[in-house]
């Protein structure tokens, strides 16, 4: 599935699809779930797993983002999350992906939350 933010398709997958893929993925093989929220908003509550790299400090830590990897980035909606896979595509990165919905929707579907 991709979704379309302006001009570019970007890769999608909805909530349920990302916590089937991140929970039963490997560890250190699997995907790996990005939130790019603010601190207070991911304080607040997050999806279980999720790394905090906010999209404010994006440029600065692209180390810490695998190229190897699948990449599943979200926001509380998707939008956010939308810009910076579209960032990171046009920065080389292929295997990365937008969680549609974002946090709001994982919420929303009883997924786990931290």
């Amino acid at each position: 599935m991709s979704n379309r933010f302006g001009n570019v398709q970007i890769p999608s997958l909805n909530p349920q699809e990302a916590w089937q893929k991140i929970s039963t993925g490997h560890k250190e093989t699997g995907p790996v779930l990005i939130d790019v929220r603010e601190g207070w908003e991911f304080q607040n509550g997050h999806a279980r797993g999720a790394v905090h790299i906010p999209m404010s400090e994006l440029a600065q830590r692209l180390n810490e983002i695998p190229a190897n990897r699948d990449v599943f980035m979200i926001c509380q909606s998707g939008s956010r999350s939308g810009s910076v896979v579209k960032y990171l595509a046009n920065s080389g990165y292929t295997r990365v992906f937008n969680v549609s919905g974002g946090t709001g929707m994982w919420s929303m579907l009883g997924l786990p939350l931290e």
